[in-house]
């Protein structure tokens, strides 16, 4: 029965409909959450390869005076226009490669591609919805961002970072500081001379409506890293975040840059064109954010692939960091449609492939280094963590992290407390099958403690904290995440749980057809306006 809903188009409901409510949704719970995922996957006779590559699908869950309102409507982007009119798959994603036409010149092309380091890509923004300014835009990884109307999910107009800052791509998570400034990671390749990482703020009042200018045009660059591999930058996904740092973690996830330049010739897609070196080691960089310098320590790690972050604060002259971590890169290929349609057993025997679980680990660095402190000597002063970090003979610090959980991915929290000392977070239990997650969880950092909710043929989605007004207590708010049953006979819902118990006190049965997603924004009604 779950093939059924993987991989299967999703439809738009671009008007808005009422949920059935059952229970009792907060009167206080006023705003609208967006979610991003994607939603169609065949065009005509065409089909993408991956779940990652489908056209981006917004939905929005509007939460007024106890009443729940759903609408949905495909992004309309160029490569969505592009696509439908065509009535085939015309453009690239990240896991389909579509060939040009052999009539063109394609060397001419690919020359170009060398070159630029993709020149151009798709904008099909299906990850995530993030803000700049009091501006909202549907986003992936690329240099396209699409700004959208949170109300009426159509799309304003179509963003090039490269028309503002120096990117090539940039990632899905930003961060907000307790102002509104937005911080965000991208990276510069070939074309704007030497490779670097590049970290950049947008200011909370860049956004100008009246005028209808974008909140791209004051962003402003805070650091640069240079690539420790010029023609193999690390892949990221994320970063973190504390008051004064940002924290970039430089992993042995590989992007082969002449290989995706050259990626039309090899007959390959450009997810190939990413490799893990297991043998190799993580750095991890910490800047200042407010002069833009490196800390000159070398921090390192073992091998690891990382996607997101979960949480990260200064704590008695040390930076303590919390992220997802991956003893190898295979989650990518699980998420192949060939693969998500398999049964269980088919999956694990076709694949003969050991996958990682996801790991909750906390890493610490210490701030004051003396050099002269005697190798093996761990500097981690803290008492609350078991993570070390580790004086070597050259001068560098070795770090060995606490394992805090196994097995939640997709990470969230009560935002007011990014970048500050922090207890709860909420994830999506993960196991290696090529079904979705059914279960979504809270853990206690400090007990080590774990409550979930789930129910029997349900798939939830990412769970987003939002907090009760003038809360103190960290875990004083609801969890809001939109569900979707095998059971023909049950309704998709939003769900809303008591995010101290984890129990349910309200669902909204949405009368329309609601599809699985990755991730989202909550905009609180107040800033919709």
């Amino acid at each position: 029965m779950f093939q059924s809903i993987i991989g299967k188009n999703g439809t738009e409901s671009p008007e808005p409909v009422k949920a059935e409510v059952t229970g009792c949704v907060p009167e206080w719970l006023q705003g609208t959450l967006l979610r991003n995922g994607p939603g169609l996957f065949k065009v005509g006779d065409t089909e993408y390869n991956h779940w990652f590559d489908g056209m981006a699908l917004i939905h929005s869950f509007t939460f007024k005076d106890g009443d729940v309102y759903y609408r949905s409507k495909f992004l309309r982007s160029d490569t969505f226009k592009k696509n439908t009119q065509a009535n085939k798959i015309v453009v690239s994603e990240f896991g389909t490669m579509i060939y040009p036409d052999p009539c063109k010149n394609i060397f001419s092309k690919a020359f170009s591609y060398l070159l630029a380091a993709i020149p151009d890509f798709t904008d099909n923004n299906l990850i995530n919805i993030i803000r700049y300014g009091e501006d909202y835009y549907a986003s992936s990884e690329v240099n396209y961002i699409n700004q959208i109307d949170p109300m009426t999910l159509d799309v304003i107009g179509k963003m090039n970072y490269r028309n503002h800052i120096a990117l090539n791509m940039a990632t899905s998570h930003p961060h907000y500081d307790d102002e509104g400034n937005t911080y965000n990671m991208g990276t510069a390749l070939m074309r704007f001379g030497m490779p670097n990482y590049v970290i950049f703020k947008v200011p909370v009042n860049a956004s100008d409506k009246e005028h209808k200018k974008p909140a791209l045009r004051k962003v402003k660059q805070v650091c640069n890293i240079p690539f420790r591999s010029t023609l193999f930058p690390s892949y990221f996904h994320s970063f973190g975040m504390t008051e004064n740092y940002i924290i970039f973690v430089e992993q042995p996830f590989k992007l082969d840059i002449v290989r995706l330049a050259t990626a039309i010739f090899r007959s390959v897609n450009w997810a190939s064109c990413l490799r893990y070196d297991k043998e190799d080691i993580t750095l991890i960089h910490l800047v200042d954010k407010k002069t833009g310098k490196a800390v000159s320590t070398k921090f390192y790690t073992d091998a690891l692939v990382v996607f997101h972050h979960i949480n990260a604060y200064e704590d008695d002259g040390h930076v303590v960091f919390d992220m997802v971590t991956y003893k190898d890169s295979n989650l990518y290929e699980m998420f192949y449609l060939a693969n998500l349609r398999k049964e269980t057993h088919e999956f694990i025997e076709s694949n003969n492939v050991n996958f990682s679980p996801p790991v909750c680990q906390r890493f610490v660095l210490p701030l004051t280094v003396d050099k002269d402190t005697p190798k093996g000597t761990n500097l981690v002063r803290l008492k609350d963590t078991t993570a070390k970090t580790v004086m070597q003979r050259d001068g560098s610090l070795y770090c060995l992290p606490d394992t805090i959980f196994e097995g939640l991915e997709l990470p969230g929290m009560n935002y007011k407390f990014n970048g500050k000392k922090y207890r709860y977070f909420y994830g999506s239990r993960v196991e290696w099958t090529p079904h979705p997650n059914k279960v979504i969880g809270k853990g206690d950092i400090v007990t080590r403690k774990y409550i979930e909710w789930t129910e029997e043929d349900c798939y939830p989605s990412e769970p987003v904290f939002v907090a009760t007004p003038g809360a103190v207590e960290e875990d004083d708010g609801v969890i809001l995440s939109s569900v979707v049953s095998l059971n023909p006979k049950k309704s998709p819902f939003m769900l809303v749980l008591n995010a101290k118990t984890f129990k349910e006190i309200a669902r909204a049965s949405i009368d329309a057809s609601i599809h699985m997603d990755l991730h989202g924004h909550f905009i609180p009604t107040q800033s919709t306006n």
